[in-house]
């Protein structure tokens, strides 16, 4: 006992007596690192133990053909379908087709009312015998232009004659007085036909109902017949200038031939304008002759008929309903011209577009015969993209025979387009390539094999654990990535009790199985290819994570657990 004093605030001295320490036991700590010892040797025996159960899911290899596909939707459509349309407007007046109407070319579909057309064709016939009075009146003044120029030669060379002669030619002159002004009078009246038909022509081209080459026409008669007026006023003129030479002839003889020289003159002009004037009558023939043309064409037009055999698909039209052909040719029909064979218009994703070529064969179904494959062949990859929401598309064009007419315009198809195919060759589960055998799976090893069944979709997810400290070393193609054609990857052989690893190279990749050629050892139908471990793989996968917990991966930083 040890005592110990010290002086206190009234001057006393107090006494503290001095208890040794205590000591804690070592002993307990060296059995807890004993305990924890014991504890890690059982773990590791139990991790063995069950390591040495560890059974697998194996797949035979197999030997056979395997094809690669993409998927796509589309459309059906007719290969070849005419829309008809009209080149007059009117009003539909008949409907002789409707839908799903088989028709023969040339059968009439429907009629326009062709009262206006009629009356157009009536107007351009009128024009044309119009023109033809015209150019034969013109025809009969231009001939005996020749005969007037030789009356004033002769009339010039008998200047020296009797006064008879000259009176003679006097009284000729006062007829040609008569006959000028009858002409006048008729040219006023061709006249004022002609500009009354182009005012009115130029009424119906601000309504629509003639064309500007009608208008132009009517200009040029106009202008035509003015030119004729004048030259028939100008006529007048002559006639009373001849009869006047005529009475001066009969008082100054020498006065009569210098007035016939003149009048020769002026009969060749004569005669040269109504030469001219006939020409133009002859063209302004031919002129209204395609008018006569243009209006029966018309008239014809108003009749819409078939172009092809086939089946009416789509009408557009009622009866009393106008249609306008003056910008754009209405459709009144659409006619599909073999429904015996159709068209799938495939809509191909960007990716999957490069590996589908004409020639491809294609199967697809439809919602009306959801228990009924169809197929076809690709026809045509069509380069312009289509881009909705940023995604590209590619249309495909798909050839299908539709012998029983089951398939109809406008079907949905989703399709499955075969991009590769290869035979003879060796097929392994997808999943074998993702396998990895788990950490500590040494001894001996229990085998499933399901009868002729592929691993489960879900056995590479079970996998996806495995170490990457295996002792087969870690494998190019693992479950978190995409087995893609070109990779190298490593499968697994149960051969007895015993993993052999066979390196391979992958081929041609399916939805579920690839195929592979081996780059080192042998790999042959039969051959027990592991896709999954099941049991004590699962316990030795735990136990190996966290040795006293038991959870996986939530070892003891103390303890050396593996985190």
């Amino acid at each position: 006992m040890n005592i110990a004093e010290r002086p206190a605030t009234n001057d006393r001295i107090h006494t503290v007596i001095l208890e040794p320490p205590r000591r804690r036991p070592r002993i307990w700590l060296a059995a807890a690192a004993v305990l924890c010892i014991v504890a890690i040797i059982a773990t590791l025996f139990v991790v063995r133990s069950r390591a040495s159960a560890v059974s697998y899911t194996t797949v035979p290899a197999q030997t056979g053909s395997l094809a690669q596909t993409v998927t796509a939707t589309g459309t059906l459509n007719p290969q070849n379908t005419i829309n008809v349309g009209t080149q007059v407007s009117g009003t539909i007046n008949t409907i002789q087709a409707d839908y799903n109407s088989h028709v023969k070319k040339g059968q009439v579909l429907a009629t326009i009312d062709p009262t206006t057309f009629n009356a157009a064709l009536a107007q351009a016939q009128a024009q044309l015998a119009q023109a033809q009075a015209n150019a034969q009146a013109a025809a009969a003044t231009a001939t005996g232009g020749p005969s007037s120029v030789a009356e004033a030669s002769a009339q010039a060379a008998a200047a020296a004659a009797a006064s008879k002669a000259a009176l003679a030619t006097a009284q000729s002159a006062q007829a040609g007085i008569a006959t000028a002004q009858s002409t006048v009078t008729k040219d006023q009246s061709a006249l004022t036909l002609a500009q009354q038909t182009l005012s009115r022509d130029r009424q119906l081209l601000a309504q629509g109902y003639v064309a500007q080459n009608q208008v132009d026409t009517d200009q040029t008669n106009f202008v035509a017949a003015q030119q004729t007026l004048d030259a028939a006023k100008l006529a007048v003129t002559q006639a009373q200038a001849q009869t006047a030479a005529a009475q001066a002839q009969a008082v100054q003889a020498g006065a009569t031939q210098q007035a016939q020289t003149a009048q020769t003159g002026v009969s060749s002009a004569q005669a040269a304008n109504q030469a001219a004037t006939a020409q133009a009558d002859i063209a302004a023939i031919g002129i209204d002759r395609a008018q006569v043309t243009t209006a029966e064409q018309n008239v014809k037009n108003t009749i819409i008929t078939s172009p092809v055999d086939g089946t009416v698909i789509a009408r557009d039209v009622t009866v009393g309903q106008t249609v306008a052909a003056s910008l754009q040719t209405p459709t009144l029909f659409s006619i599909a011209q073999d429904l015996s064979k159709m068209e799938l218009d495939l809509a191909v994703g960007e990716p999957d577009i490069g590996h589908v070529a004409a020639g491809d064969p294609v199967s697809f179904s439809v919602l009306a015969f959801p228990n009924r494959t169809f197929t076809g062949t690709v026809e045509q990859v069509r380069q312009a993209p289509t881009t909705v929401n940023n995604v590209v598309t590619y249309t495909v064009v798909v050839l299908v025979g539709n012998t029983d007419g089951s398939l109809l315009p406008g079907m949905t198809a989703n399709a499955t387009i075969q991009v590769a195919h290869v035979d003879n060759a060796t097929i392994v589960p997808l999943a074998a390539l993702s396998f990895q055998p788990p950490s500590g799976a040494f001894g001996s090893h229990h085998a499933r094999r399901p009868q002729g069944a592929s691993a489960p979709a879900g056995a590479a997810k079970s996998t996806a654990h495995a170490s990457s400290s295996s002792p087969w070393g870690a494998t190019q193609t693992v479950s978190s990535g995409a087995v893609t054609p070109g990779s190298t990857g490593r499968v697994f052989v149960l051969s007895g009790k015993t993993l052999r690893p066979v390196p391979v190279h992958v081929g041609l990749v399916s939805a579920t199985q690839a195929t592979v050629t081996p780059l080192r050892g042998t790999l042959a139908a039969g051959d027990a290819i592991v896709t999954a471990d099941t049991g004590g793989a699962r316990a030795t996968h735990a136990a190996a994570g966290n040795p006293l917990a038991g959870g996986q991966g939530g070892g003891g930083r103390m303890l050396g657990g593996v985190r």
